[in-house]
């Protein structure tokens, strides 16, 4: 997902467009984790990058995507990008 998401819409609350772009965004990832895994993989892994515009996108962890939203909403921008790519994820063995 390469996608840019506004924060405001004339039709919902701000507080309602912002759940619902977190929404979306959980959505997202829910089901590209119920694609099937490929040989020698266990789990899905994401590559995460978040900003205002493309160009200022930082990479983040899966985890700090609903903070990064809240802070760029916190910003009062209109509008954020994000991308969140899948790759195939391999667990280290425990030592």
């Amino acid at each position: 997902m390469k996608k840019e998401f506004k924060l405001t819409d004339p039709k919902k609350a701000p507080a309602n467009q912002v759940d619902f772009v977190k929404y979306e965004i959980s959505k997202y990832i829910a089901r590209e984790r119920r694609k099937p895994l490929k040989e020698k993989v266990d789990f899905w892994d994401f590559d995460c990058k978040i900003g205002k515009d493309q160009t200022s996108a930082i990479v983040i962890h899966l985890s700090e995507i609903n903070k990064s939203i809240d802070k760029i909403v916190n910003e009062s921008s209109e509008h954020f990008y994000i991308e969140i790519l899948s790759k195939p994820g391999h667990r280290k063995p425990k030592n």
